[in-house]
């Protein structure tokens, strides 16, 4: 695993997370909409949105009681991947495929506006993240060995390449699954990859002496272009890693590692799960403390020992799971419109 240091989280009793666990279920809200969604962006305990394909839009004022869906005007045949919201007026959707797209609305989605569009068939975005709602970034699939990295600075209104984008081995490729193949904060970047290879890629963003971007090897197969990392979260103290092999979703080996800082310089191993979760994963959320959630096709997983062990909690198929950025609602999307609530 990479040199890193991230500042340790406070410590809590075993009996509280044990507790906690014992009532985590996942409740289907809905479903039955013509959309795929893996795009999801939770605000706080009353605003959420959503998007997917066919140029559908969804957001909640109500925790996901009920959803208000839109499909955007004249872009009805796109693959809105992944979605940014930032208040129940503003957010920015991603779209993957040709033309690649980035829109957004400060009007609570009833108009959006272009903000990047490039018809260049290489171009495909598989995700987006921001480390406030001014600085945010797209990743796309290589070019020229090279990962595309969009970048902007005035929350979504104007984009460029960033200045140093992480180079591609040959074979290896990004997931557009659950808008999670890509984190960042104000302290680093992060890219998990598949394909050929599978690696995660680090950018620190005050600490980089060498201007350049630390890599490690994850442990994931890598025989394929179906297999590798999907997705991948943090808490400050331990790393989670999940993906596997979508073309084989019901295969357990090899579909969740974990890394844990453990006092010293180079922190602890990059290690298995020692109970991996019911198959193939596309996206991981950390909910508290040592507590994470990870959901796939096979259905959804938690662990609350830092990815050591997991454990099945629902068996529907979602694409992605998101927690609140203030406060605690979880919620899950899929297939056919499917939303789903953790509740803990």
């Amino acid at each position: 695993m990479c040199i890193k240091f991230r500042p340790g989280t406070a410590f809590i009793p075993f009996f509280l997370i044990f507790n906690a666990c014992l009532g985590q279920t996942v409740t289907l809200l809905q479903q039955g909409k013509p959309t795929s969604i893996r795009g999801l962006s939770v605000v706080d305990d009353s605003i959420a949105w959503l998007s997917g394909s066919k140029g559908t839009v969804a957001f909640t004022h109500n925790g996901g009681k009920t959803w208000d869906w839109r499909q955007v005007k004249g872009f009805e045949k796109a693959d809105f991947r992944d979605i940014e919201a930032f208040s129940d007026k503003e957010a920015i959707i991603m779209s993957s495929g040709t033309p690649a797209l980035i829109l957004k609305t400060t009007d609570g989605g009833t108009n959006w506006k272009v903000k990047y569009k490039n018809t260049d068939t290489a171009y495909f975005f598989d995700a987006m993240d921001f480390a406030n709602p001014k600085h945010g970034l797209v990743l796309g699939d290589p070019i020229n060995g090279k990962f595309v990295l969009m970048e902007t600075v005035n929350g979504g209104e104007t984009w460029k390449m960033f200045a140093n984008p992480p180079n591609a081995l040959p074979g290896e490729s990004a997931f557009a699954a659950s808008g999670t193949c890509l984190r960042m904060d104000k302290n680093e970047i992060d890219i998990v990859t598949g394909g050929n290879r599978n690696r995660e890629l680090i950018w620190m963003v005050d600490n980089n002496p060498t201007d350049s971007w630390l890599e490690s090897n994850l442990l994931f197969p890598n025989k394929k272009a179906s297999q590798g990392a999907f997705s991948m979260a943090h808490n400050g103290k331990t790393d989670i890693f999940v993906g596997g092999d979508y073309a084989d979703d019901k295969r357990t080996d090899s579909v969740a590692e974990y890394w844990t800082f453990d006092g010293t310089y180079a922190g602890g191993p990059l290690l298995l799960s020692t109970t991996p979760p019911s198959g193939f994963q596309s996206c991981v959320e950390f909910i508290s403390g040592q507590t994470f959630l990870s959901t796939g096709t096979p259905g959804s997983n938690i662990t609350t020992d830092g990815g050591k062990t997991w454990k099945k909690i629902d068996g529907i198929s979602y694409n992605v799971c998101r927690k609140a950025k203030k406060g605690k609602l979880v919620l899950l999307a899929g297939n056919n419109g499917a939303i789903g609530l953790l509740k803990l």
